[in-house]
């Protein structure tokens, strides 16, 4: 099963009457088999071709998870063309607009939802022939046609010539386009990633050597569908299993698509769920509301619970070993009693997270880890289609990013290209069958990132004496001392965050200077029930005061003698504190549409602010411009 054509077929034919796809329909989730999926898919590759397009062909598509997403896409490649998946989370009409044209695509397929982001650059698209409507209008210009009045002509164009449908699947090759994925452009003009067919069947066979999933598992694919580690580990490894996926219930905005999640969650009762590092801190934070609501006891038992879970589980990898078998009937009881009630909140049936992004915070692992719902945290990039490690239930280690999949060669480079031996930290290098062709007409970036078959990802990590790769950061990055030696921030950025309640955003920053400093964008609800709990008025200067002690309590903590100290090296840790009363945001450009920060949009945007916090008076939390960030926060 080289083409992803093929993969469809003998999975559909293996599972055929399996449910694959549950959408919500009018408030309840109706299921579709593999059968009538790839019935739909046929019809509406068929009726592309009516309308004549052509092997190599690009669409793009901009729309939610839904059973269509998947019809679109496997119709497109039935067809011998290239999907184009773009983000929803995609507002600037500019970006849209450059990856349409870049890409050439003749075709773009766009939800209800999506629409109004394309009428508004409709006549700027010149490559653009056809505007396909998964959902329907109540009138079509010339350019535009209704996805149902495809498969109509698809029905009809099967009729007419039977057989030239199947021969144009099978004309497909493996090394031919599948989709041309586009980076989030956040230094330059976005890339478009060129992933072949045999890249993403590659990486499923790949995959299916970290994990396997039985038959009746469902997934609730919360993650955008156009996301590579969605698309693979969601889409493809769910029809390589044979089991099934459901659609997030769309609302009429993004809040409420949000807002359905917890609904949905319950509705579907997932086996296990893919999650990214932004959304798990969001379930962790609603799991800790619910709990700090039910009382201070309730509460303090929780946490008890959790320090026991926590001493008895210790990295996974060392479980319940030596003295810490003393802790199991305990650890028992407490998640009879509670951890229980928890994942009765998910549904009931959730046996584990798989986490994609490089870094997910051993402090959230262990969390999820002792209410039994394991985050496996794993590795890859879209470049590399992108699996490339997991941890998984046999074999898990929390902090890394699990083991390497089988046929994919792994190397650790120093700055001169030499292999490093196990434990030391190096740039990460892949080679296998699921490394990209290049980037679409972009030959210059492509002879950066490829060499020699080698896929050079720009993350620095290592190999530990287990087998576990551990990934610290990219390149881009790092932190660089006055002395010339190189740290990883993300680790710190994600313990400052995690680790305290008081803190929602931070971007650390040292670029050859003395020390390091920090930007800091508070959570102003934590900050006032603390000053309310001791009778102290947040909008006061004393209020205002107090706050900003807190706030360098909680980084104090990763100092010598504090409860953290041992989890960093103490020369990268902030000397200055630079309080912003805005977060990063993707609005603001700050944060990218996979949710994380744009370093030097941040840089660029607070260089005076930088500065200052070089300056003496600022390595004093009270300085000026932190007394006046914390009163537009409590004084908006």
């Amino acid at each position: 099963m080289k083409t992803i054509n093929e993969f469809f077929e003998g999975y559909a034919d293996k599972f055929a009457s399996n449910p694959m796809m549950l959408e919500n329909l009018d408030g309840k989730y109706v299921s579709s088999s593999y059968s009538q999926i790839r019935e739909r898919v046929r019809l509406f590759a068929a009726g592309l071709l009516s309308m004549g397009i052509k092997k190599g062909d690009r669409a793009s598509l901009i729309a939610e998870g839904r059973n269509d997403w998947v019809v679109t896409e496997l119709g497109l490649l039935y067809a011998g063309a290239v999907n184009v998946p773009l983000s929803i989370k995609l507002q600037d009409s500019t970006d849209l607009k450059f990856r349409i044209t870049h890409s050439g695509s003749r075709f773009v397929i766009i939800s209800g939802n999506q629409s109004r982001k394309i009428e508004s650059i409709k006549d700027e698209l010149p490559t653009v022939e056809m505007f396909i409507y998964i959902d329907p209008l109540k009138k079509y210009a010339k350019n535009e046609v209704y996805f149902g009045t495809v498969l109509e002509k698809g029905k009809e164009f099967l009729e007419k010539h039977p057989g030239k449908l199947e021969e144009t699947w099978k004309s497909v090759k493996p090394d031919d386009l599948a989709n041309i994925c586009y980076t989030s452009g956040t230094t330059a003009d976005p890339k478009g990633i060129m992933l072949s067919h045999r890249n993403y069947t590659a990486n499923v066979e790949q995959a299916l050597t970290l994990m396997n999933i039985p038959e009746y598992y469902c997934s609730l694919l919360i993650l955008p569908w156009d996301h590579s580690f969605a698309h693979t580990a969601g889409i493809y490894y769910i029809i390589a299993s044979g089991a099934s996926m459901a659609a997030v219930q769309v609302g009429s905005t993004p809040m409420e698509t949000l807002k359905n999640i917890p609904k949905n969650i319950k509705e579907i009762k997932p086996h296990f769920l893919l999650s990214v590092p932004s959304l798990a801190k969001n379930f962790r934070k609603n799991i800790e509301k619910g709990i700090r609501e039910k009382g201070k006891v309730a509460e303090a038992l929780f946490n008890h619970a959790l320090k026991v879970a926590y001493t008895y589980n210790g990295n996974g990898w060392n479980k319940g070993k030596g003295l810490k078998a003393l802790l199991k009937p305990y650890v028992r009881l407490f998640d009879k009693i509670l951890f229980k009630k928890v994942r009765e909140g998910f549904g009931g049936n959730l046996d584990f997270f798989v986490g994609g992004g490089a870094l997910l915070d051993i402090e959230l692992q262990r969390f999820f880890y002792a209410l039994g719902m394991p985050m496996y945290q794993g590795y890859g990039l879209s470049e590399a289609a992108p699996v490339i490690s997991s941890n998984a239930a046999h074999k898990h280690k929390m902090g890394s990013s699990g083991f390497l999949v089988k046929n994919l060669e792994l190397k650790i480079l120093d700055d001169n290209g030499n292999e490093l031996p196990v434990g030391e930290k190096g740039e990460i290098v892949v080679k296998g069958e699921n490394v990209m062709l290049g980037y679409w007409n972009n030959t210059e970036a492509t002879k950066d990132t490829l060499r020699d078959g080698w896929l050079y990802t720009g993350d620095l990590g290592y190999l530990d004496p287990d087998g576990f790769l551990c990934v610290l950061g990219r390149f881009k990055s790092l932190l660089i001392s006055d002395d010339g030696e190189k740290y990883s921030p993300e680790g710190i950025e994600e313990a400052f965050t995690e680790q305290s309640r008081y803190i929602d955003q931070v971007m650390l920053y040292n670029n050859q200077k003395p020390y390091t400093v920090v930007l800091v964008h508070p959570n102003k609800e934590a900050l006032k029930r603390n000053l309310k709990d001791s009778d102290i008025d947040p909008a006061s200067p004393e209020g205002r005061e107090a706050a900003l002690k807190i706030i360098e309590s909680e980084l104090l903590e990763y100092r010598t003698n504090g409860k953290f100290s041992h989890m960093f090296p103490q020369r990268w840790l902030p000397a200055a504190i630079g309080v912003l009363e805005e977060g990063f945001t993707e609005e603001n450009r700050m944060m990218n549409s996979t949710m994380k920060m744009v370093r030097g949009v941040i840089t660029e945007h607070y260089a005076d602010y930088i500065e200052f916090l070089y300056k003496v008076e600022a390595k004093n939390v009270l300085h000026q411009r932190n007394m006046k960030a914390m009163e537009k926060m409590f004084h908006p």
